[in-house]
């Protein structure tokens, strides 16, 4: 009969590629690791793993597995959290993944507050802009801007950020404020990379409807847009950013809004999370007070305030 605590122990050995990185992860012997695999793969019939020189690698028969394991774990996990909610407040550990910007100006605003709330639950942030795979990279939510592309996500709306072309006065002063979209080209662009390299567009729209694209090779990209913020700050260039981020210097003159005629179309901004994973109170928790918080509330108001 498979023990479970086998399946936790094959589950870390094939996130780390390591018996000796999952017993440290484990805090276990690297042997008592060495024994929950054996005797899974004895109970199974199969390998699930093979020992190279560098690392462990997942057989066909490991990788399958692996990708129920992961889901069979997080049930449990979610059925004892939410079996043990009804004795007692949300509690354990919440895994959020988000990008970079939203995670320095926004996140370490509000997670001081939940946590001051909520003390039995710890928050384990990863920060950063790569697509992530909740499922597999153990992520229990996920806060995302723009379309839903994942068809295995759920989605809650938190809100609308509005988004703004801006430059700071140095950058302006030296070469110039552009009055139409056109002039644009004639000035540098700072922007994340598009998909496959390519230039990413900068859709406009004015008070009649009317939409304009602007596509132009960036002088300077960077998939880091906290790295682009502080760029432009320092006179780098013309970029846009979304409201959480630039709504402050817009307010007090480190950067100024550029053909205000014009709007870029807002981001909807969402926490999403795997569709086949019953919600823990620990997860409903965080959802509820992003939702609700003053915070965040405040967050689309200033936005909207200097849209």
């Amino acid at each position: 009969m498979l023990d479970i605590n086998d399946l936790r122990v094959f589950e870390k050995v094939a996130a780390h590629r390591s018996f000796s990185a999952a017993a440290r992860a484990l805090e276990l012997p690297k042997s008592s690791v060495s024994r929950s695999i054996a005797r899974l793969e004895t109970e199974l019939g199969t390998r699930l793993l093979q020992r190279t020189t560098r690392e462990v690698v997942l057989t066909e028969a490991g990788t399958l597995l692996r990708a129920r394991c992961v889901d069979i774990l997080a049930s449990i996990g979610d059925a004892i959290d939410l079996v043990g909610g009804f004795a007692s407040a949300p509690r354990g550990l919440l895994r959020v993944s988000a990008g970079l910007g939203f995670g320095v100006h926004v996140l370490s605003l509000v997670l001081p507050r939940f946590l001051e709330r909520y003390p039995g639950i710890e928050v384990s942030l990863r920060l950063g802009n790569r697509s992530l795979d909740l499922v597999g990279d153990g992520i229990d939510v996920a806060i995302q801007m723009g379309p839903l592309a994942d068809s295995q996500l759920i989605a809650t709306r938190l809100g609308t950020m509005e988004r703004f072309l801006c430059a700071a006065p140095a950058y302006l002063e030296r070469r110039g404020i552009p009055c139409t979209i056109e002039e644009l080209r004639d000035h540098d662009r700072i922007e994340t990379p598009g998909d496959g390299g390519r230039p990413r567009s900068w859709v406009f729209v004015n008070e009649i409807g009317e939409t304009v694209r602007f596509e132009e090779k960036p002088r300077l990209s960077t998939n880091d847009t906290v790295t682009i913020h502080r760029l432009m700050v320092n006179g780098g260039g013309i970029g846009v950013l979304s409201g959480f981020i630039c709504v402050p210097d817009l307010r007090e003159g480190r950067l100024v809004r550029l053909l205000p005629e014009w709007k870029m179309p807002a981001l909807e901004v969402s926490i999403v999370f795997p569709s086949g994973r019953a919600l823990s109170r620990t997860v409903r928790a965080f959802i509820d007070f992003l939702k609700h918080s003053p915070d965040m509330g405040k967050l689309w108001l200033d936005s909207g305030l200097y849209a």
